[in-house]
């Protein structure tokens, strides 16, 4: 398993958007792929799993990724991350 932790620098937090990118970004990937916020989490390849967090500026998450090609995966959502959140 590969996890990163990231905090949420986007005025507006994680919204639509950028969310559905993200799920869709997400879904290519075979690993299965959550994200962690305060004491909720989520699937990440669901889009209103991912809404439903209510994710802000300032919060700190954590991704965790276990499959197959979960370094690829974690790689590429840590860059994802940077450039959208």
């Amino acid at each position: 398993m590969k996890s990163f932790q990231y905090i949420i620098s986007d005025e507006a937090g994680i919204h639509a958007r950028p969310a559905g990118l993200l799920v869709k970004e997400v879904r290519k990937f075979k690993s299965n792929i959550t994200i962690i916020c305060r004491t909720k989490k989520a699937d990440l390849k669901k889009l209103m799993a991912l809404m439903g967090m209510g994710i802000r500026k300032g919060d700190n998450v954590t991704v965790e990724v276990f499959g197959e090609d979960e370094e690829e995966a974690a790689s590429y959502l840590q860059d994802f991350f940077k450039k959208n959140f």
